[in-house]
């Protein structure tokens, strides 16, 4: 699975959960592409780990230690000036998207009060981990993206922040059967392509899992599906998008033999009975584990 809003959405609640106030205590840059917030919350330092890496986007608690450049980059120099003892406030998933915004109190170079936003985009190989003011302008990023590299979004200190536009998607979490009938089931490809292009934050996995549950062949056009047969699909859909509401996520890899196959936060049907799932007590452990990290290292696997 890619790391889709799913996902994001498992990983958000889970940090709201352990991380809701926490301090900031250490900033650490270990790669060109990946932020650690050493964060202390009752006695306790846990390391959130932030990752922009192209093949491998990712946002989770870790226990994974890592060495650190005898000099920090200018990114991570930046965030330890500004967030160095700031307290971890809000975490936000705007819209569904592949988004996750924390939110930090803390003070300006004066001592007033103000709030920061580290932005984290789990987008592919257009994933960024970007820095905001209360104001929603960029501070600076992990990443710059120039005009010239972007048509459709700068990236660079003193431009506002925007999340990319996706107004031809669906927030799968608010669409109503009407606007799921017209974007699913009269679109001009198979149903599973259907799905994960027409609703925001869906992978190709997920989209696949909601076929098999409405006992339909994802691979066939979704202008053969019928009246019934789509409102079918519309309310298996939307009983996988209510397990997100009320947070009932079950992480976990699925395996062929000893092999890794797949992984995600709900507990998959569509696999046979040659797989086996291992399930995990939360998705931060499941995503430290190495059977995730030999997933994503496979090329296909880039989102």
């Amino acid at each position: 699975m890619a790391f889709d809003a799913g996902m994001l959405a498992a990983v958000a609640a889970e940090l709201r959960e352990k991380l809701t106030g926490a301090r900031v205590t250490k900033v650490q840059q270990p790669e060109k592409d990946e932020i650690d917030l050493v964060m202390h919350i009752d006695r306790e330092n846990l390391r959130l780990l932030i990752s922009a890496s192209p093949s491998a986007p990712r946002i989770h608690l870790s226990t994974e230690q890592k060495e650190n450049p005898i000099t920090a980059p200018m990114f991570c120099m930046l965030l330890r000036k500004h967030l160095g003892g700031a307290r971890l406030c809000e975490i936000e998933q705007p819209g569904f998207e592949r988004v996750l915004r924390l939110v930090f109190d803390t003070v300006d170079e004066m001592g007033f009060p103000v709030r920061r936003s580290l932005i984290c985009e789990i987008m592919g190989k257009y994933s960024n981990i970007i820095f905001c003011d209360e104001k929603g302008m960029i501070l600076d990023s992990i990443k710059h993206v120039s005009s010239h590299m972007s048509s459709v979004r700068e990236v660079l200190p003193g431009r506002e922040y925007f999340i990319p536009n996706t107004r031809d998607k669906e927030n799968p979490l608010t669409v109503s059967e009407e606007e799921f009938t017209q974007h699913i089931c009269k679109k001009p490809v198979n149903i599973s392509r259907a799905l994960y292009t027409s609703l925001t934050g869906m992978s190709p996995v997920m989209a696949e899992e909601i076929c098999y549950r409405a006992s339909i062949d994802g691979s066939d056009a979704a202008q053969s599906l019928d009246e019934a047969a789509c409102t079918h699909l519309y309310h298996t859909f939307l009983r996988l998008m209510e397990q997100i509401r009320n947070r009932e996520f079950t992480p976990n890899i699925v395996y062929r033999g000893e092999e890794p196959v797949e992984y995600g936060v709900f507990p998959y049907q569509q696999f046979g009975s040659e797989y086996h799932s291992e399930i995990f007590d939360s998705v931060s452990t499941m995503l430290d584990e190495s059977g995730v990290r030999a997933l994503e290292s496979r090329p296909e696997r880039i989102s």
